[in-house]
């Protein structure tokens, strides 16, 4: 039972989220998001995700008053996204609903991380890894399981009944399914360690194309039970930290109750390969990958790994439509690569807001080399601020950060 205190304070950040949901600028940035998104930008967009949210509460806007756990869950999302609104919002969109997940389970390939984790703060979200090897022979592929996705819809009702009472009057609310992230490498250099993958490929290559092929196998059965149990989720409004809305999905033919991955967009990445070559690239991801890319209707490719020098091989993808420019690329050499065919998803390096002092004209000579570069090249472009570790405990630098990137990106 939910006591009228949680109750009362679900429904009065609802109501403010409600409020903001209203106004006529959230479908002027639709717009705009669906411009970019079908390469016909009227201007570059902007993006603050993935803060360290540890160092942000200063005045107390953040402290969750909720006792019950699930509505903590609720207030959190809550905050966070008010917060944001007020302080940099850049060009986020708050939607007229609340997403309520389904509960879906058997998500998993049947193995998990064995690590040592080193902390240097305990209420930072940054912690350091060091994972042990599990994949030595070509046996230990068989760890590998293939999920078996069960959808507790008994739960799932719960949870939507229980949500309909707190948010009654306020968001509408929204069943969400599942939204895809596509990463054979990630979870294998959690199991094995990057250094010991990469030399895997080097060392035993017969082994890591088993093992990659094994992933894929288990990533399409995933995606057929997603589809025929109905649990895809559909009409994104995120996809990895950037504007999803597009005129161009769903497919046609699309049915709410029964989401096709041709009707969402996918992403896909190999961070790990950052370091490797493009041939090595293309015969360890984009040819093993493939199978995986084409089934969706759109993809956002690429996060920290640095795409400059492989956009041949990522060309290969038939559906992509962004491509991440990480901190480490060539911009001109990545913008003279994506041209007019992609969005250049441009990741301004957040060791800026991380600095001792921060630099205003840094961030601001930063940021127009990139849109400078790209309208050199033609190519629409977006600037996503992510992977915040710190701001030194200084959170208005989030607040100039959006301010400079804002004034940027209109000209």
């Amino acid at each position: 039972m939910i006591g009228l205190k949680d109750k009362e304070i679900i429904h009065g950040l609802a109501y403010k989220a409600a409020e903001i949901a209203a106004l006529p600028i959230q479908d002027e940035k639709r717009c705009l998001w669906s411009r970019l998104n079908a390469l016909k930008p009227e201007r570059p967009m902007v993006i603050i995700d993935q803060v360290c949210w540890s160092e942000i509460n200063a005045d107390d806007d953040l402290t969750l008053q909720c006792e019950d756990e699930g509505c903590r869950g609720y207030e959190w999302r809550l905050r966070s996204m008010l917060y944001q609104w007020e302080h940099f919002p850049a060009d986020m969109v708050v939607e007229p609903f609340f997403r309520i997940q389904k509960a879906i389970g058997g998500v998993d390939f049947g193995v998990g991380a064995e690590e040592t984790i080193l902390k240097t703060c305990e209420t930072s979200e940054v912690v350091s890894h060091r994972y042990k090897n599990q994949f030595e022979t070509m046996e230990d592929i068989e760890k590998i399981k293939f999920p078996k996705v069960v959808h507790d819809a008994a739960e799932t009702a719960r949870r939507m009944e229980t949500a309909e009472e707190l948010f009654r009057g306020t968001l509408n609310l929204r069943e969400e399914g599942y939204d895809p992230y596509i990463s054979v490498w990630d979870p294998i250099s959690q199991w094995m360690g990057v250094q010991n993958a990469l030399y895997a490929i080097m060392d035993e290559p017969e082994m890591m194309r088993a093992l990659a092929e094994r992933m894929v196998a288990c990533y399409m059965s995933l995606l057929d039970q997603m589809e025929e149990q109905g649990l895809l989720c559909h009409h994104q409004s995120f996809i990895h930290c950037t504007g999803a809305y597009t005129d161009e999905l769903p497919a046609p033919g699309f049915d709410p109750a029964k989401p096709r991955t041709k009707d969402i967009w996918g992403f896909g990445l190999a961070q790990m390969f950052s370091t490797v070559s493009p041939a090595m690239f293309e015969e360890y991801e984009i040819d093993i990958c493939m199978p995986l890319f084409a089934r969706f209707g759109l993809m956002y490719y690429g996060c920290c790994d640095p795409l400059d020098g492989k956009m041949k091989e990522v060309r290969k993808i038939p559906n992509a439509r962004k491509i991440s420019m990480s901190p480490w690329t060539n911009q001109r050499r990545g913008a003279e690569n994506i041209g007019r065919d992609y969005v250049f998803s441009r990741k301004p390096n957040p060791a800026y807001v991380a600095d001792h002092v921060f630099d205003e004209e840094l961030v601001r000579a930063d940021l127009r080399e990139t849109v400078n570069i790209c309208r050199e090249n033609g190519c629409p472009v977006e600037l996503i601020l992510k992977d915040i570790s710190t701001v030194k405990n200084h959170p208005e630098r989030l607040d100039q950060w959006n301010k400079i990137a804002m004034e940027v990106a209109r000209g």
